[in-house]
């Protein structure tokens, strides 16, 4: 006799509109920079947009141009977390792009690292610059 399973009506696996991925994503929309990594351009292919979300395995991202899939691409965005509460970071990945649309791009993460980043330091008000005392010499 043979045995077979059950599959019960809910089982999320048989659900097209269910999660497949291995990681969560999370909606963190912040401005990304990015560009084409190949070798054989004169000037490599760049733009702008926003991140839509991002996972462990991969980022959503919107794009000024629609991107090729296939190609390897580095991405750089100001990370919303501060390191020890204090100092700005970024967030680079490189990988290669898995899915394209006339404004936006998902890629795979095949490498990623967070970089410290500075801060732009806002002008200083004239009225608030230190006065610079003269000492004569003798």
């Amino acid at each position: 006799m043979a045995h077979y399973k059950h599959m019960n009506d809910k089982d999320q696996r048989l659900n097209p509109a269910a999660e497949r991925r291995d990681s969560k994503r999370f909606p963190i929309e912040q401005e990304v920079s990015y560009k084409i990594l190949d070798h054989r351009a004169a000037v490599p292919e760049s733009g702008s947009g926003m991140t839509l979300d991002i996972s462990s395995g991969g980022v959503l991202f919107e794009t000024a141009q629609r991107l090729r899939s296939g190609k390897r691409v580095e991405v750089s965005v100001n990370w919303p977390a501060l390191l020890d509460g204090a100092c700005p970071l970024k967030f680079v990945a490189v990988g290669r792009v898995v899915r394209a649309e006339d404004a936006r791009a998902a890629m795979h993460i095949e490498q990623y690292e967070f970089r410290t980043r500075r801060v732009k330091e806002s002008p200083v008000n004239e009225a608030d610059k230190p006065l610079r005392a003269t000492v004569p010499y003798y």
